[in-house]
């Protein structure tokens, strides 16, 4: 993968969590093992502080705005 593209993931609150905990989980592992966790802190972090998307809300015809 080249370094300028990206990957976009859409998933619910939920999801959101499973994934939070099975980096944080895998992390442990590596500690545990005594390697080092650079790469997982960082995809931890961008997890953590990815940013949420509000669905917009359609107005029905005749609505006061």
């Amino acid at each position: 993968m080249a370094d300028d593209e990206k990957r976009i993931l859409e998933m619910d609150h939920y999801e959101h969590g499973v994934v939070l905990n099975a980096l944080n989980e895998y992390r442990n592992d590596v500690l545990a093992e005594g390697r080092t966790t650079d790469l997982i802190d960082e995809v931890l972090l961008k997890a953590i502080d990815a940013p949420t998307k509000k669905e917009k809300k359609r107005k029905c015809r005749g609505e006061d705005r």
